[in-house]
């Protein structure tokens, strides 16, 4: 929305989640919209992720760095065109760490997350944000409440929206029901989890259409999710 009663602010969801509204402004929206659209592009492009069941996930997905497929990750597209993923570039994860430090405070960015120059030789293989899963949702799409879970760290989980606003379901460590809290993420919003909330179920129960500010050029709902994997630099 261009104009609001009341304007809003940053909360603590829960401990060690929290929302940063507005925190890309209309330019950074811009310039990462257009690198997601660059990345979307195959080889190793966009793509429907089918679950071992035999089930699809509605909300298309590119991977950075890592690849992901339910419930592991690769250095190729195992599930789709077999290529190499697509690097993570150094950029997006200085982003990461900004949002964290900015939404947790500078303490949260554990060495994980600082990365090699920060670890010294002896632990270089631990790496710093070195994992995007992007998300585009389109039409009807939703994201069942799931856990990020097959990383090998515990540094906190980044989350950016771009596009249409969606109601962003955070719950808590143990079952994906109740207790959760619905919040409404829009363009250019930040999410933040991690320590007790690291773990947390989560989902996108609803995305609202037609919400996307208008100046941005985006039918739909991006999310990039940046992650540190903890896996070693060398695999």
């Amino acid at each position: 929305m261009d104009t609001e009663l009341f304007p809003r602010e940053r909360v603590r969801v829960a401990p060690g989640a929290v929302h940063v509204p507005d925190w890309l402004d209309a330019a950074r929206q811009a310039e990462l919209l257009r690198s997601c659209r660059d990345w979307a592009r195959p080889p190793a492009g966009l793509r429907t992720v089918r679950t071992p069941g035999g089930g699809t996930m509605t909300a298309r997905q590119v991977c950075l760095g890592w690849h992901w497929y339910p419930y592991a990750y690769a250095r190729t597209v195992a599930d789709g065109d077999g290529a190499p993923v697509k690097p993570f570039p150094a950029w997006l994860g200085e982003l990461g760490r900004r949002a964290v430090a900015d939404a947790l405070g500078p303490e949260a960015l554990g060495p994980e997350a600082l990365g090699p120059a920060a670890l010294g030789p002896a632990a270089a293989q631990a790496a710093a944000y070195d994992i995007a899963l992007i998300n585009f949702y389109d039409g009807d799409a939703r994201m069942g409440m799931h856990r990020d879970a097959d990383e090998q760290s515990d540094a906190p989980v980044v989350s950016l929206s771009l596009g249409d606003t969606c109601v962003f379901r955070f719950g808590n460590t143990r079952t994906r029901a109740r207790p959760y809290t619905d919040v409404e993420l829009r363009s250019g919003d930040l999410f933040v989890f991690g320590g007790p909330s690291r773990l947390a179920h989560h989902g996108v129960p609803r995305v609202l259409p037609g919400t996307a500010p208008a100046g941005l050029g985006l039918a739909g709902r991006l999310n990039v999710t940046l992650r540190v994997s903890g896996f070693p630099a060398a695999a």
